[in-house]
């Protein structure tokens, strides 16, 4: 019989493993804390799929660049500092993963993964048929306000066999929503994707309940991981004990406090936020873009168009910051106002776990039958097919 796995976190990282598991031939337990899946961190983030944008935040002059941002009120990174010593710990490994041959490293190593998340995906929708989450093909375009940014891009081309370099009459005649916008030119990635990741947790659980090889345990908070010796044995939850054989955490930015000794889990939470408008008789872009200055991004999702931004470095406090959701949808109105009804905008903030270098930790533990796979930040949805598949292939 098939040893049974148990995984902590039924966000998009934590559906993707058990998807993976059980196309292993793996047993698995889903457990969720919240009553219902990925309705966190996974629920509306930026939507685009971006396999060859996945350089880490740590890169040499982000410091120095970032006290310029803190002095703005729309700026894209916000810190506040806390009275935590993980706070003033994760900042201190982020400041020296702020070089450049570091930054350089750690950018290939995702760089890999996210190939293998591209290709997992692919494998999972023909040979399996997963579909309805809104994915699409249609490239990517990450257009520039200054010279200056527009030439470092061209000089830094991960892929310059596939990726276009376009000035600024190219990328209107590219994508004629941008008529009016004040890009100078572009970089477009045509193999670059999009998909609703809450979407696509919803038809991953549908598969895994209808494999017969998976149960879900929803509003499951665990409050312990129970231990015995160099194993874990049981988690203790909200009204009973699961026993468990084999056992992968990936609950995110929480996975920290399930903490065990000998255990250091470096990951904190970085808030971002999202508006999801939508688009009816409006003109919004088809492809997906990333105004590089503002650091926005805006993906069509079927009849909506996604808006993401922002880094918020503030602790544990997921609330919706009115503020900088004003602010978003200011700067996206001055950039695309015919794209779509802004006022209707459903608003939303998330806690993207990620570590100090921006490469998530996924692999064993010393505790024999505990693995982790966590730490994605904000590219959890971009990484995590090849993540799960990895790990499967790690445990097997």
């Amino acid at each position: 019989m098939s040893q049974r796995v148990t995984v902590i976190g039924g966000g998009v990282v934590g559906l993707a493993t058990a998807y993976a598991l059980v196309r292993a031939g793996c047993l698995v337990d889903v457990v969720e804390a919240r009553d219902s899946l990925a309705s966190a961190t996974s629920f509306a983030n930026g939507g685009q799929l971006s396999y060859r944008y996945v350089a880490p935040l740590a890169d040499a002059g982000v410091p120095w660049q970032a006290l310029g941002w803190l002095l703005r009120g729309d700026s894209p990174l916000r810190l506040r500092l806390r009275m935590d010593p993980a706070q003033w710990r994760w900042l201190a490994a982020f400041v020296m993963a702020c070089r450049t041959p570091v930054n350089r490293r750690n950018a290939a190593q995702l760089l890999g993964l996210a190939l293998e998340s591209q290709a997992a995906l692919a494998r999972w929708r023909e040979q399996d048929g997963l579909d309805d989450f809104a994915w699409r093909r249609n490239g990517k375009l990450v257009a520039f306000r200054t010279q200056r940014a527009f030439a470092h891009a061209r000089e830094q081309l991960l892929d310059p066999v596939s990726q276009r370099v376009l000035d600024a009459e190219q990328v209107r005649l590219l994508e004629p929503a941008l008529a009016e916008a004040p890009f100078v030119g572009g970089v477009f990635t045509p193999d670059e994707e999009v998909a609703d990741c809450h979407r696509f947790c919803l038809r991953l659980a549908e598969r895994l309940q209808a494999s017969g090889q998976c149960r879900l345990w929803l509003g499951q908070p665990v409050t312990r991981l129970i231990r015995r010796k160099d194993e874990v044995v049981a988690l203790a939850l909200a009204d009973r004990q699961l026993d468990v054989q084999r056992l992968v955490l990936c609950a995110g930015h929480r996975s920290a406090g399930l903490g065990l000794p000998g255990l250091d889990l470096p990951v904190y939470p970085l808030k971002g936020y999202s508006l999801t408008a939508p688009i009816a008789a409006h003109r919004a872009p088809e492809v997906s873009l990333t105004d590089y200055e503002r650091k926005i991004v805006y993906a069509r999702l079927d009849q909506q168009l996604r808006v993401a931004a922002m880094v918020d470095i503030v602790g544990y406090d997921d609330s919706v910051d009115a503020g900088r959701l004003r602010s978003m949808r200011r700067l996206a109105g001055e950039t695309l106002p015919e794209a779509a009804d802004y006022d209707q905008a459903v608003e939303w903030a998330g806690m993207r776990p990620a570590t100090p270098t921006g490469v998530p930790i996924i692999g064993a533990t010393p505790y024999r039958n505990l693995w982790l796979n966590l730490g994605h930040g904000a590219l959890g949805f971009t990484l995590a097919c090849g993540s799960g598949e990895r790990l499967a292939r790690m445990m097997g």
